[in-house]
């Protein structure tokens, strides 16, 4: 019925069988931001915010996120992380966050990556809120991949010092 590798013949959602793929290092790096009130950046700045270190926990939700995006998103393989950065950078008008995600396996990373960069950013939205609930998340977008049969993909630069 389809071409699309996560539908069999019928039609029917099916998990894609990596098993006849060459296990090979693999990593994922994505980016997203979050705009920010100046008042909101200068309280995760100074540790004001009442839930406790922003940036901290953050970088804890997005290495979680990492490990569970199989549990979160349908057809994900459950995979063998090896590693997961999250960083952060203030900017003129928010915070932007970079994370990484490394394995040695049959199937790529970049969801994971994704995940975890929107996980960070939600967790910052969800420690902030109570000082600004317009905060504006996005975008998320993959930065780069390596390893697999596709090889290496690095996407065009962008300004992520607004959303």
């Amino acid at each position: 019925m389809s071409d699309l590798s996560h539908l069999d013949a019928s039609g029917a959602a099916q998990m894609v069988d990596v098993s006849d793929k060459i296990v090979s290092a693999r990593e994922a790096v994505a980016e997203g931001f979050i705009a920010i009130t100046p008042q909101v950046m200068a309280a995760i700045r100074a540790g004001d915010i009442k839930k406790g270190d922003v940036l901290g926990t953050a970088r804890i939700a997005g290495i979680m996120a990492a490990k569970r995006t199989s549990d979160l998103i349908p057809l994900c393989h459950p995979l063998p992380i090896t590693g997961v950065s999250v960083d952060f950078a203030y900017r003129e008008s928010g915070i932007r966050v970079e994370t990484r995600v490394r394995t040695s396996g049959r199937t790529g990373v970049e969801m994971e990556a994704l995940t975890a960069a929107s996980m960070a950013l939600l967790t910052i939205y969800d420690m902030a809120k109570a000082l600004d609930k317009g905060m504006a998340i996005g975008p998320v977008r993959l930065l780069a991949k390596s390893g697999g049969k596709s090889g290496d993909w690095v996407g065009p630069p962008t300004d992520t010092d607004t959303p």
